[in-house]
């Protein structure tokens, strides 16, 4: 009788989704007795009536590594521990599914789980993993922000695409004598804006870990500017805050979501640009969600693929409740609750902020 293990991609889509999935299928078949199906849309696949489970084997998954998104779909929207009902009155409210959904996966066959997603699924995987599920993890964020793995696929390919567009923008500023400010995602760690602004020459980056100054912002700016010519370009990270302020949120209104929708940030940073004196022509671009879409880069290709493969060896080891991982150059295991004890953020005395600052970059402090 065959083993089941059910794959799951859950949280925002991310390049390499299918690079994961496709590995951990080509990995399974060499196992006469495992067979890999999958829930679309996180576990809505499992918890829906009727259920939609696909199937997949090695040819559901040929070439699926350069394929950006992910074929078996995502939600970051509610979840086993927090489904959404809608009440006779209108209202909405949530309910604790998780029991029902092992249920389900036991009434499936299902002998293991391989959860791909972000911190907020990494949660869900452990809180599963304590009620008795055998679960692997497979780290994924463009953000980079989740704790013991040095890179998580699909930050390569946003940060690529986030140093393309400074490096057009960098044009556009010297043509125009203007600052051109770029936000690009990063809800607490920096790690694409600091990459981008290195990689595409930037002046000044402003990220989530280092609240910045105005005054210094200012003062940066206008040393740039000689007698009304110059030009500056500036990445700014969208959790990125002034000193003694907040982040640019709202609440989303969509069900299920419970996350702040960040957005905002650059020009918010523009207005207090103008309110500190600075008369220069300024423009702001929002980078958005172009940063998680396309093709994913070689490095998150080979780097999914190899998260992929092992974490179908770890459910061969019965290693439940670990989770995939990159340090130095080798894949390894790392207990989940390890990986979401804490977000990856980017020290202050790291290289990185020593490189920026050797170059003479203002990061806002």
């Amino acid at each position: 009788m065959q083993k089941r293990v059910l794959i799951t991609t859950g949280g925002g889509d991310c390049p390499g989704l299918n690079a994961v999935i496709r590995g951990i299928v080509k990995r399974a078949s060499l196992e006469r007795d495992w067979e890999c199906i999958g829930s679309v849309e996180a576990y809505n696949g499992v918890l829906w009536e009727p259920q939609e489970i696909v199937r997949l084997d090695k040819k559901a998954v040929g070439g699926l590594h350069a394929r950006g998104g992910t074929i078996l779909r995502t939600t970051n929207k509610g979840g086993p521990f927090a489904w959404p009902i809608k009440g006779a009155d209108g209202n909405w409210t949530t309910v604790d599914r998780s029991d029902e959904l092992i249920r389900k996966l036991q009434i499936q066959g299902v002998e293991a789980v391989i959860s791909i997603g972000g911190d907020g699924s990494q949660d869900i995987s452990q809180r599963l993993f304590e009620k008795g599920l055998n679960i692997i993890g497979v780290p994924k964020t463009i953000d980079n922000d989740l704790l013991a793995t040095d890179y998580t696929f699909g930050f390569q390919t946003a940060t690529e695409i986030a140093a393309d567009a400074v490096n057009k923008l960098v044009t556009t500023a010297e043509s125009h004598n203007r600052t051109m400010i770029l936000e690009v995602m990063g809800r607490y760690a920096g790690w694409i804006a600091i990459y981008a602004a290195i990689a595409g020459g930037a002046e000044i980056c402003l990220i989530p870990e280092i609240p910045y100054d105005i005054g210094g912002v200012a003062e940066k700016i206008r040393a740039r500017y000689d007698q009304g010519r110059g030009f500056v370009n500036i990445v700014i990270a969208e959790g990125a805050k002034p000193r003694g302020g907040e982040v640019v949120a709202q609440k989303a209104e969509e069900v299920g979501y419970q996350n702040l929708k960040l957005g905002g940030a650059g020009m918010r940073l523009m207005a207090e640009l103008k309110e500190h004196g600075l008369d220069i022509d300024m423009r702001v671009s929002i980078l958005g969600h172009l940063q998680r879409g396309g093709t994913p880069c070689a490095f998150d290709r080979v780097l999914a693929t190899e998260f992929g493969v092992k974490a179908f060896e770890l459910a061969l080891e019965q290693k439940w409740g670990h989770m995939v991982a990159l340090q130095g150059r080798r894949i390894v295991s790392v207990p989940i609750k390890d990986a979401i004890s804490r977000y990856n953020l980017i020290e202050l005395d790291s290289d990185i902020i020593r490189t920026a600052r050797g170059l003479g970059m203002c990061l806002g402090d």
